[in-house]
């Protein structure tokens, strides 16, 4: 089955002009969603993994799966002010601006593998914000996992460019 075929395809949201891609009817198809995960982890089941970090929120679901098969624990990686304990935070650029993601400060232990995950790779801000957060708080980034990359808008080569695995199931050119 490929996943493509359960990707759902939305014109002009959340504004005109861009092609938004819908992981929502993956999830709902018990096949698909199993399929995606065991292609998700292919990569990275002969690695020790500590932890998958997951970006909100389509990232905490397929993230949490994921840390499941792997027998790994899971990081919640969130918007501003989520999070209830202490945290460290980073800024990353939008097209219309910028946000920031936090993780708790106790999340990850020194040197522990970690595994970045989420559903789309774009430009890459959000991940690499991620990224940085991971390393931050003494996190070993052991590679990255997406279940969808646009790679016009650049995100997997500037992931790549900064040293990491960037693994991808499925491409759309031109978004």
């Amino acid at each position: 089955m490929p996943i493509r075929s359960l990707i759902r395809t939305i014109p002009d949201y959340p504004k005109p002009g861009i092609m938004f891609r819908d992981i929502m009817t993956l999830l709902q198809d018990p096949e698909g969603l199993r399929i995606a995960i065991a292609q998700l982890i292919e990569p990275f089941t002969d690695m020790k993994i500590d932890k998958v970090a997951g970006i909100e929120a389509r990232g905490f679901i397929i993230g949490g799966l994921v840390a499941r098969d792997l027998n790994a624990g899971f990081v919640a990686i969130r918007k501003k002010g989520k999070l209830p304990f202490e945290t460290v935070g980073r800024d990353y650029e939008l097209e219309y601006g910028t946000d920031r993601v936090e993780i708790h400060t106790d999340a990850i232990d020194k040197g522990e593998k970690i595994l970045l995950i989420d559903d789309l790779l774009a430009t890459g801000g959000t991940a690499m914000a991620g990224l940085e957060l991971i390393e931050a708080v003494g996190g070993d980034v052991v590679g990255t996992a997406f279940i969808i990359d646009l790679p016009d808008l650049g995100g997997s080569k500037k992931i790549r460019d900064a040293g990491h695995t960037v693994h991808t199931l499925v491409e759309y050119e031109g978004d």
